[in-house]
């Protein structure tokens, strides 16, 4: 087969903050049978996907956990990767951007772009979403909460270092005006220039100072850069890209045919990436295509809301082709598609059973039954063989136009209605009929050949989707012709090899005990998620992490101590919590201490208690201090200097 060339095909690397659900497996699924369907076409293609590993959401996930960041990430990304294979993506490079050869590359492009006045040092004031590392201004928020999430906002500022967008503004929007297909579906791009970059763009913050799990600044290492340089530039550092000389692959694959990413990024990666590139001088990508949401029923997959669908789980239930299956032709084209378990056993049952299944099956048992396998030369040929024929070779031109636009879910729509047409012919010809009488012999072995060569054209439609079973039917019917090229003219199967034995591609499942089946194991899942949450102790509240998180304990020192004359219980502190002002804290420890014997003691405070008047002295804060008995009070003292935060 003519090679036409190379194809550099992207998925958006993954973020390691937990295993990914189905939702998100359906991306590397479409961008493998993109990839398939483009080698099978006869390009070079290289398929890249991964990890994005960095940023304060995964350092805050890893202090949570027990375990360092490193530890964290390489955990979750292990089972990215495990999902990528068991789903039989066949990707050529799997990045992670804890790569030493990233985060080094990494580090060059952030200097190069400082040294040459692109990037710039300044402080940040803005909303910041933790979650999706991103600051807003006010105007952006949507109720008050982050745009992109929906999630709880805080006020932030901090030191940074920005990214000139505004400078490459009016070069970025004549490129996109002129590349009328870099941003796709059409929607997208009428969403990026008028909501984004006609209306002015801001200068992007790029650093970071609040948090260490990230790429130092080489030349400033209090500052970690931002996470859209660092995940972004996966796509030209797993070619070796390099300011400084890039590689052999990188000349080869760059730019990037088309980066498959999530609707809810598009901005980043056609704003924020041309406008790098731009800067770094390099070639934009061809395309960025913008592909919709897999929802569970009408809601995003969550785990707070107990909808999530494992692709691991799928693939014990159902086997690997159909989960494909099913991900690939059950998405539309812009909007969102929905799974459910109901969906996806009457998707399995309808198309892969009866349809698909069915076909195989009774066309190689027949050609088994009444030729003993042997396919027949096609020789009593009439009109209506046409008309399949003429299908097979449509179905070919509509799967490679539907390709050429991503829309992968009518390609395999269009190789269905194939396997549908063909179910079709045989209740036209009715081999069993023919097969009663001996003088139609020829004509049966015709109708059968013509059959079997449209479940070969089948086969080879299918492998970009289901590549395992596109080798168990080319091996049913005892086929090695699966080459593109051979799709062209209809009649390529070869006459007097011997089919093999049929065998089920597919068996029907019994929905309402799958089902039973399935409530049954969430039904125990949810009980021992239950039962292995630690007991509450009798009398108290439990409060969740981020309660906890809320209270801010310091180390003062106690500098002055005095009774308050109105109240017996009560004495006033004056202590040094490390900053500059001193603070009065009201305690009722009276009873139990006498203010000379407090003054120079070190103690714990909260330091962030809302100030409160007691007996008319306001009290900045709360002494940590413990009820021993029912008549005992103990002040907890510490050997730790003044300032020292406990948590």
């Amino acid at each position: 087969m003519e090679n036409k060339g190379k194809f550099y095909i992207t998925t958006a690397i993954a973020y390691t903050s937990r295993k990914p659900h189905i939702g998100n497996s359906y991306e590397i699924v479409l961008t493998d049978a993109i990839a398939r369907y483009k080698r099978l076409q006869g390009y070079d293609v290289f398929m890249l996907t991964g990890t994005d590993e960095h940023g304060q959401k995964i350092e805050e996930y890893a202090k949570t956990a027990g375990v360092t960041p490193k530890e964290y990430v390489d955990k979750v990304s292990g089972e990215i990767k495990g999902i990528c294979d068991l789903l039989n993506t066949k990707y050529d490079k799997f990045i992670r951007t804890t790569d030493e050869y990233h985060e080094k590359t990494v580090q060059k492009i952030f200097k190069k772009l400082y040294d040459q006045g692109d990037i710039y040092k300044g402080h940040y004031e803005g909303m910041y979403c933790t979650p999706c590392e991103s600051f807003w201004t006010e105007s952006q928020l949507v109720d008050g909460k982050c745009p992109d999430c929906g999630r709880e906002v805080k006020p932030a500022k901090e030191e940074a270092y920005f990214l000139k967008l505004s400078k490459y503004q009016k070069q970025l929007e004549d490129f996109i005006e002129k590349n009328e297909n870099f941003i796709y579906p059409e929607a997208r791009k009428k969403e990026m220039l008028n909501n984004f970059i006609k209306p002015g763009l801001q200068d992007l913050c790029v650093s970071r100072t609040s948090f260490k799990w990230g790429i130092p600044v080489t030349f400033d290492e209090k500052h970690v850069i931002y996470v859209w340089i660092d995940a972004l530039s996966n796509y030209i550092t797993a070619l070796g890209y390099d300011p400084d000389g890039s590689s052999d692959l990188y000349k080869k694959y760059w730019p990037a045919d088309v980066h498959i990413i999530g609707k809810d990024i598009v901005r980043f990666h056609t704003i924020y990436w041309p406008i790098m590139l731009m800067a770094l001088g390099e070639p934009l990508p061809k395309q960025v295509f913008g592909h919709p949401w897999l929802l569970f029923g009408e809601d995003k997959m969550s785990k707070s809301r107990g909808n999530v669908i494992y692709a691991d789980d799928l693939v014990e239930l159902l086997g690997v082709d159909a989960v494909r299956y099913y991900l690939v032709s059950e998405m539309p084209y812009a909007s969102d598609g929905s799974i459910t378990y109901e969906t996806i056993i009457e998707r399995y049952n309808s198309d892969l059973a009866n349809t698909f299944g069915n076909l195989v099956n009774r066309t190689v048992a027949m050609q088994n039954k009444y030729f003993d396998g042997i396919i027949q030369e096609p020789t009593a040929a009439q009109a209506i063989d046409n008309e399949l024929k003429s299908f097979a070779l449509d179905t070919v031109a509509k799967v490679e136009k539907c390709f050429e636009t991503y829309r992968v879910a009518d390609a395999v729509e269009a190789v269905l209605n194939l396997a549908k047409r063909s179910n079709k012919y045989i209740d036209e010809t009715a081999p069993w009929a023919l097969a009663k009488d001996e003088a139609n012999k020829e004509r049966l072995g015709t109708v059968l050949y013509n059959l079997l060569e449209s479940i070969r054209y089948i086969a080879i439609l299918l492998s970009p989707f289901m590549p395992e079973t596109s080798e168990k039917i080319l091996s049913q019917i005892n086929c090695d012709i699966k080459d593109y090229d051979s799709l062209s003219n209809f009649g390529a199967l070869k006459a007097g090899t011997k089919v093999n034995k049929a065998e089920a591609l597919f068996a029907r499942i019994d929905a309402e005990k799958m089902l039973k089946e399935i409530a049954e194991k969430q039904e125990a899942a949810a009980k021992a998620e239950e039962k292995a949450k630690p007991k509450e102790i009798e009398g108290l509240a439990q409060i969740q992490i981020d309660d906890f998180a809320k209270v801010e304990l310091r180390v003062a020192k106690i500098n002055a101590c005095e009774p308050i004359k109105r109240a017996k219980k009560l004495l006033k502190l004056s202590v040094n919590d490390g900053t500059d002002t001193p603070r009065q804290i009201v305690s009722g420890i009276a009873p139990w201490y006498k203010p000379e014997d407090l003054i120079g003691k070190n103690v714990i405070i909260v330091a962030n208690l809302k100030p409160a008047k007691l007996c008319g002295e306001m009290s900045n804060g709360m002494l940590l201090a413990g009820d021993v008995s029912d008549d005992d009070v103990k002040v907890v003292f510490v050997d730790m200097p003044a300032g020292t935060k406990i948590r």
